[in-house]
């Protein structure tokens, strides 16, 4: 019991305050303790004593902590200090609040395919700076998965870490008989058979079979018992997981081959280049394959919100262990073979043989297991990017710096007043907010200014006009009359601007309507001089009649009547008195 614990209280170094137990490995156990100097919670991994006298044991548990501490991402279970105390020596560790992948497991069956990529890529992203930083994990499985309070997964338990240069560069076998150090239902065929190096793509395999589990709510290898399980990693391939989930479709059951092939050579190079192939996977995938529930789920995936699914942290399902390969699994060893460099290949130092002592092979870091959490599942950076500054850049500027945050583009065309044609208007998420990486970014581009011809309105009534201007969406601006004796009165006479002009969207057009023909002025009773500029002036011409001796004469007929509508231009005979 806990109580039973003599390191419960105990202070480390010191500084380290040993508060509860959280769980027991093999080789080492871990507490939730406080950083007396910080005031802050963390876990404490300390080595059993028993193991503490052996220097290469200690070595390796020391080497642990200089690895992961070379690591700075957001879902790897971060390493504080290391340090020894009379007592034994530890790692201070990040403490995660939440629950591992196998108790999910365990309380769902399965998961949807959203799910299950929205765990498994945050996965790939800590492997993926482990790989690129020349660390192989080696002991990928469900219960060195975590999944924080607030949601964030993180890889934890480099135990088995192994460089993949310098010192530590030995292979996964410890003795010449077959023991290896890891967990049966991951092991990739190389390090079951010693035929290969044991490098970044053994977390490759292991991934590939988490995802199967994920998506299936089994493992595809099972057996009475270990050596059962060793052989069908080293003799059959692991089936696509649509024959146990339909609705995982051939885009996941080919990244779930390529990544479990026996074959090293036929996996992705690493975890980055497997993150990519389910990122790409996942784009092509309908809403509703990726929220389909799988047939092993006990209960339907929720969408995942804080507080919602809690359970007590049990004990791992299946822990690292030290295995016996049956002699008969094992092939003839043979002498590592370099492989021939490729381009993308960095160069690595020769393999050389470890002395095999047997306490070397046997150690094993402890399963960092967490207490009482619930469960939500945003995504890590590995999954999520911040939109970068695009607006004003043309098409091909926007694709290249999306493309350098991971992101892709889909993109549509509007008309703008105030950006140049071509360039980037806005975006969808905008830029500066966070966006899932296997989701396109809007981007919206220039079409340049819109302009509308104005249409045909000559002839048309009014307020044909008018309805003919609003669908052209433009206004109809201000109406001024004129008489016409070749438009119907109350038709428009002409526009302006004029028609077939480009005018902006809503840009009013004035109006010309016509009056009609003119009306003849009363000219009767005025002098000749005064009827004739009242004539003319309202567009008539004038042609005299009778004798006006004395020009003092007044007007006493005109033809047309007063009144009588007529085409401007008409001749008005206008007739005199004698005196």
């Amino acid at each position: 019991m806990t109580l039973d614990d003599p390191l419960i209280g105990a202070l480390l170094d010191g500084r380290y305050r040993v508060d509860q137990r959280i769980a027991v490995g093999g080789m080492a156990t871990v507490y939730r303790g406080t950083d007396t100097r910080l005031d802050r919670v963390l876990a404490l991994k300390v080595m059993h004593p028993s193991l503490a006298g052996d220097a290469e044991f200690t070595a390796r548990f020391i080497r642990e902590a200089k690895a992961v501490a070379r690591l700075t991402h957001p879902n790897v279970v971060n390493v504080f200090d290391q340090g020894a105390d009379p007592r034994g020596v530890f790692l201070a560790m990040e403490y995660v609040p939440g629950r591992t992948l196998r108790d999910l497991l365990r309380d769902r069956g399965a998961l949807s395919v959203r799910a299950a990529l929205d765990i498994v890529e945050p996965v790939l992203a800590a492997l993926g700076a482990a790989h690129r930083a020349d660390l192989v994990h080696r002991d990928v499985k469900p219960e060195n998965v975590l999944i924080t309070d607030g949601g964030l997964v993180k890889v934890a338990d480099f135990g088995l870490v192994r460089l993949l240069s310098g010192a530590d560069t030995g292979v996964t076998t410890s003795t010449a008989s077959g023991s290896l150090l890891g967990t049966v239902s991951y092991l990739a065929p190389e390090q079951i058979s010693r035929q290969g190096p044991t490098d970044q793509r053994v977390d490759v395999y292991a991934a590939g079979i988490l995802l199967y589990e994920m998506l299936t709510g089994v493992k595809p290898h099972t057996g009475d018992n270990p050596a059962q399980v060793l052989y069908l990693h080293l003799n059959e391939d692991v089936p696509p997981p649509s024959l146990v989930a339909p609705a995982v479709g051939p885009e996941l059951d080919a990244i779930v081959a390529a990544a479990t092939a026996r074959d090293p050579q036929a996996r992705p190079w690493d975890a980055v280049e497997l993150l990519a192939a389910l990122q790409r996977a996942r784009r092509a995938l309908t809403p509703d394959q990726l929220d389909a529930e799988p047939p092993a789920s006990t209960r339907p995936t929720p969408r995942y919100s804080p507080g919602e699914v809690t359970s007590v942290i049990g004990p791992p399902v299946e822990p690292t262990s030290v295995l016996e390969v049956p002699p008969d699994l094992l092939p003839p060893v043979r002498p590592p073979v370099d492989e021939p460099s490729v381009a993308r290949r960095r160069a690595r130092q020769p393999r050389r043989q470890l002395p095999r002592k047997p306490l070397i092979w046997t150690a094993v870091a402890a399963v960092l297991l967490t207490v009482v959490g619930a469960v939500t599942y945003t995504l890590s950076s590995a999954v999520y990017a911040t939109v970068p500054a695009v607006l004003g850049q043309s098409r091909a500027q926007a694709t290249a710096t999306l493309d350098r945050s991971g992101l892709n583009a889909v993109f549509t065309e509007q008309f703008s007043e105030t950006v140049e044609t071509g360039q980037v208007i806005s975006t969808d998420p905008a830029v500066g907010q966070e966006v899932r990486k296997s989701d396109a970014v809007k981007v919206v581009l220039s079409r340049g200014p819109e302009r509308i011809a104005v249409p045909e309105l000559a002839g048309k009534p009014l307020e044909a006009a008018r309805k003919a201007l609003a669908d052209a969406r433009l206004t109809p601006g201000a109406v001024s009359e004129v008489f016409n004796d070749s438009v119907a009165r109350g038709s428009v006479v002409s526009s302006s601007p004029a028609v077939g002009g480009q005018v902006a969207v809503n840009s009013p057009v004035a109006l010309v309507v016509s009056k009609g023909m003119v009306p003849v002025p009363n000219v009767v009773g005025l002098g000749k001089d005064e009827a004739t500029k009242a004539l003319t002036d309202a567009g008539f011409k004038v042609q005299t009649s009778g004798i006006n001796l004395f020009g003092t004469g007044k007007v006493a007929t005109q033809t047309p009547a007063a009144g009588q509508p007529s085409p401007q231009g008409t001749t008005v005979t206008i007739g005199f008195n004698l005196f």
